[in-house]
């Protein structure tokens, strides 16, 4: 399988690092530091290697660094074209979403312009193993309460940073320092690193359900 990435890129570099199917550290092999790319790397169907736990990277030592650091590995150069994770959301649903929520931010509770919003889903990609379910805009408004949020682009890109956190450490994120979670505690405690069950209860996963049952522990 050739390069799939544009020449003088970081992915380009780092595919030619990673071809030998081998563990390469990220701190003095690779390119890529944020977890983010190897999550769109997962997105183009391009297989990536987990360690005993089914993690996408193991801590092993680095002769080259002399320390314990971060690895990555290929386990294919085969780019799987039916496994690629469906992300986008369809213009019509986008549009119908917002309508649901009226425009407000899910953070907040601010009405922004349309513009200015962004769908997203409860469960991050981050945790995605397999395609997700392709919504039309028939899709009914309990559904897509059940399965989006609505968010300004900072706060998408600032979920984005907890739940990658959360999948490093397993460990939840809090907002803002506010030590609670509806269901469970601090510790994440999927079944395995693809279970949305493990987020449940998390603020990141469901603000408005956290919000919801906060305010019910307030009142009584």
């Amino acid at each position: 399988m050739s390069n799939p990435f544009n020449q003088n890129t970081t992915s380009y570099h780092d595919w030619e690092v990673l071809k030998d199917l081998s563990w390469h550290c990220v701190k003095c092999e690779l390119q890529s530091g944020q977890a983010k790319t190897w999550q769109i790397w997962r997105q183009k169907g391009i297989q990536l290697d987990v360690d005993e736990r089914e993690r996408y990277d193991k801590r092993i030592f680095c002769s080259k660094c002399n320390l314990k650091t971060v690895h990555r590995k290929l386990k294919s150069l085969i780019i799987l074209e039916e496994t690629k994770l469906r992300s986008g959301i369809p213009p019509k649903l986008a549009t119908k979403i917002k309508d649901v929520y009226s425009l407000q931010e899910a953070f907040y509770l601010r009405i922004f312009p349309s513009k200015e919003l962004e769908v997203d889903h409860k469960f991050p990609q981050i945790r995605w193993n397999k395609n997700e379910k392709k919504y039309s805009d028939s899709i009914s408004d309990s559904e897509i309460k059940s399965k989006f949020v609505l968010l300004s682009r900072s706060n998408n890109l600032l979920k984005s940073r907890y739940c990658e956190r959360c999948f490093k450490t397993n460990l939840r994120g809090t907002f803002p320092g506010i030590n609670y979670w509806y269901e469970g505690n601090e510790k994440w405690n999927g079944e395995n690193q693809y279970d949305e069950k493990g987020c449940i209860g998390c603020f990141w996963y469901d603000p408005y359900k956290w919000r919801e049952e906060l305010n019910k522990r307030i009142k009584y």
